[in-house]
């Protein structure tokens, strides 16, 4: 059976993923830097696991050593950054850091793994955020590497079509590990739902329900799309 590579597997969108993507008897791949998280997901789960640095000088030839043979249906690039500062704090190092993490590691994964995504029909997921469409202060850096997300998405959608689907979801800000800090004072975490028509934040299943949907045969007519789970706040407000 061909499987789904979930890379950021220990994040908590990947983490809900992950689980949503077992419950429906998908074969489902690991992949994160922490292996102590990924060995408890995975008994939890019943699958395999990578431990890799997204980071790494070496990741086009770890990518191949590691899933080069693997059946590939599917993958999912949830590994993201909050990065906020003004523009007249910031240094081009900031941005160049940003897109290391965000864009850059996803060219080099779907390079090595289009062979098999072809093969199967794959589906490609990928995150941006709703700040790409909707201007927010202090975001110039995170959404100049997100709009180059949405970019390749609609690039690569043309290019792949028909063999290999590739959509990305742009989220507003989620309830996870990673924007805890944001979240944790009460009143920036109820100032944030209000701001939204929905009236709450989002929460990782939220997002992650619309990327099982995106990678699996659920979604076989759609591609090139880049969709909003943001509670209405790019069109709404």
């Amino acid at each position: 059976m061909s499987k789904y590579l979930i890379f950021g597997a220990t994040g908590s969108i990947g983490t809900n993923l992950s689980e949503q993507l077992n419950k429906s008897n998908k074969e489902i791949h690991l992949v994160g830097r922490k292996e102590d998280e990924l060995k408890s997901l995975s008994a939890k789960l019943n699958c395999d696991y990578s431990v890799l640095d997204i980071l790494s000088e070496n990741l086009p030839e770890f990518l191949k050593e590691e899933f080069g043979s693997m059946d590939i249906s599917g993958v999912a690039y949830c590994i993201g950054s909050i990065d906020l500062k003004p523009l007249k704090n910031s240094k081009k190092e900031d941005f160049k850091k940003c897109l290391d993490l965000n864009f850059f590691p996803v060219i080099e994964i779907i390079k090595s793994l289009q062979d098999s995504l072809k093969k199967n029909n794959g589906a490609i997921v990928l995150f941006s955020t709703v700040a790409v469409q909707k201007g927010f202060t202090n975001h110039a850096i995170i959404a100049s590497a997100k709009g180059a997300i949405e970019g390749l998405t609609v690039s690569l959608a043309a290019e792949f079509a028909p063999n290999i689907r590739v959509n990305c979801i742009a989220p507003t800000l989620t309830n996870s590990k990673m924007s805890q800090n944001i979240l944790k004072s009460k009143l920036m975490a109820e100032g944030i739902a209000k701001s939204h028509p929905m009236k709450r934040v989002g929460k990782p299943e939220d997002v992650a329900s619309m990327a099982k949907f995106l990678l699996t045969d659920e979604s076989p007519f759609i591609t090139g799309q880049i969709i909003g789970v943001d509670g209405g706040k790019s069109s709404l407000n």
